[in-house]
């Protein structure tokens, strides 16, 4: 079954780019394109796609909101597209919260083809786009934007119900550790490595990596500018 697709971006030139790239691929499929955010959320609960692409800065309701209103369906709607956002640089002031809504991750506008590629297959499958180089510049961008202490109440209760292997996973991934890195670190398989992610994210009602670092900076499990792992 292809993967579907819709483009939400003001330039009308980014859409037809990426909607010729995905569309050569035989597993992918763009349903529908718009060229803000307002129109983003209307052709997804008319389209139901896989995976929207929603560029973060756009007029009429910007990338945030727009993610916001489809992570978040009123009484009704069900649907919840996997989101993955389109940035033009590393770290966009909307990126953390973004993630904290909860986008899968994001991609830079010029990013090779290639990786625009993985990452709608990746996301669609599931999993979070969030390479460790970009986890530690989300590091710094919490610590400018956080004060000490926020978010900690609910995410600490929560971090309670985690053994002391999957809270040093936890802490690892927070670092920006891969699992294949994750593994070396404490000599166990990946696919240890893997399950422990899973348990993580189950027990502490995450949707997926990038939520789980995030949930650990708001427990208080890592603090910003403490040392790397």
């Amino acid at each position: 079954m292809s993967i579907r697709v819709i483009i939400v971006d003001d330039q009308a030139m980014v859409r037809a780019g990426f909607a010729a790239l995905l569309s050569a691929q035989s597993d992918i499929d763009v349903v529908g394109e718009a060229p803000d955010g307002l129109r983003g959320v209307e052709a997804s609960r008319s389209l139901c796609p896989d995976v929207v692409l929603m560029d973060v800065r756009m007029p009429e309701m910007d990338g945030l909101a727009a993610t916001r209103e489809l992570l978040s369906p009123s009484a009704g709607e069900s649907h919840r597209p996997k989101v993955l956002m389109l940035t033009t640089f590393d770290v966009d002031d909307y990126v953390y919260e973004a993630l904290r809504v909860g986008a899968s991750g994001f991609l830079l506008k010029d990013a090779p083809p290639a990786d625009l590629i993985s990452a709608v297959r990746v996301v669609a499958a599931g999993d979070a786009l969030l390479a460790p180089s970009v986890t530690r510049r989300l590091i710094a961008d919490f610590a400018r934007q956080r004060p000490s202490g926020a978010f900690r109440s609910g995410p600490a209760l929560r971090l309670r119900g985690l053994t002391p292997r999957e809270t040093e996973v936890l802490e690892l991934v927070a670092r920006g550790l891969s699992n294949q890195e994750i593994a070396g670190r404490l000599v166990v398989a990946e696919q240890t490595v893997k399950t422990h992610v899973s348990r993580i994210l189950a027990k502490a009602d995450l949707r997926d990596r990038a939520q789980a670092v995030i949930f650990a900076y708001e427990s208080g499990l890592v603090t910003p500018g403490s040392a790397e792992a």
